[in-house]
């Protein structure tokens, strides 16, 4: 009897675990044109694999207007309708509700866990914030955030000193994303890109190793499924579930 009880504890908690929303994260370094888009893209094919996805956006600062984490932390759920039919896809202003995770007592309560019975009818939520939140928020965990690489000039200079950050800081190894413009994929101008001097950058003076995956810049009414597929998918495993802790340990 004693070894079926384990058993069924055990089944439960697989059960508790595969139901639990799916936390992954995105790198944010100054360069949101580049990054939005391919955010609002990822978005999109979350959604479309089947699941309602949450961000929570720390470039967007909570107001009395614009209600978002920080209130969904002190009201201690949804209001209304929201709590059981949530949109496919919400983006919450999240500023002061993920600082404050970053000021609890270190030690004493995981930085996600107040976060536990918020998002429970998500499938995936996406922490979109600045490299030094996600070093406080995600420190050793599998999660590997989000790092774009776009055309844009400064935009190895900021994506390093971000993988810089999450690397030294808290062992974070980002997925990076490179957005390429198409007629760029196969010519000699590619060896001269931001990705290649990020690389090289990584391997100097970190001593790492910086693989990528190519993802074409999107025109407008196009869309690019199997570079968004595979970049979607690859976080998917990286992701980490935020599930109700107590539920392991209960009789």
């Amino acid at each position: 009897m004693l070894e079926m009880c384990v058993n069924q504890g055990a089944g439960l908690q697989s059960i508790a675990l595969q139901a639990a929303p799916r936390v992954i994260a995105m790198a944010s370094h100054g360069n949101q044109q580049g990054e939005l888009p391919l955010l609002w893209s990822l978005c999109s094919t979350l959604v479309g694999f089947g699941y309602p996805v949450a961000v929570l956006d720390a470039t967007t600062v909570e107001s009395a207007d614009n209600p978002g984490l920080a209130q969904l932390l002190d009201d201690g759920g949804w209001r209304g309708d929201e709590s059981t039919e949530p949109l496919s896809w919400s983006v919450i202003p999240a500023t002061l509700g993920l600082r404050r995770l970053c000021v609890q007592k270190l030690g004493q309560v995981p930085p996600l866990d107040p976060l536990v019975g918020l998002f429970q009818n998500f499938g995936v939520i996406i922490i979109y914030a600045r490299a030094e939140v996600l070093t406080l928020l995600l420190p050793n965990s599998e999660i590997e955030p989000l790092l774009t690489v776009s055309p844009v000039k400064m935009s190895s200079v900021t994506a390093y000193q971000a993988l810089k950050q999450m690397l030294l800081n808290a062992k974070l190894r980002p997925t990076v994303a490179n957005i390429v413009c198409e007629p760029l994929l196969n010519t000699a101008m590619a060896s001269h890109s931001p990705l290649k001097n990020l690389q090289e950058c990584a391997m100097t003076f970190l001593d790492y190793r910086l693989d990528s995956l190519a993802v074409r810049a999107l025109q407008p009414q196009e869309c690019r499924s199997d570079d968004m597929h595979r970049l979607a998918s690859r976080l998917l495993e990286n992701a980490m579930p935020l599930h109700r802790n107590h539920f392991v340990g209960s009789h």
